[in-house]
């Protein structure tokens, strides 16, 4: 009996700390569109000749 009535005090305390959650979020706010690209490349500021500069390698880096 001790132990139901602690817990409710717990609870209230709880509840009058933190307050209720906040209400569910809908699907469709939680989404956009957006249009894509019309010419289908990427940023426009990639060069496929230069791409090798970026790309990351152990070998490369020891020079083997």
């Amino acid at each position: 009996m001790n132990n139901e009535v602690a817990q409710d005090t717990y609870a209230a305390a709880r509840h009058e700390r933190f307050g209720k959650l906040p209400g569910r979020i809908p699907f469709e706010d939680m989404t956009t569109e957006v249009d894509a690209d019309p010419a289908g490349r990427g940023a426009p500021d990639y060069n496929p000749e230069n791409s090798w500069n970026f790309y990351s390698c152990v070998a490369l880096d020891l020079g083997l």
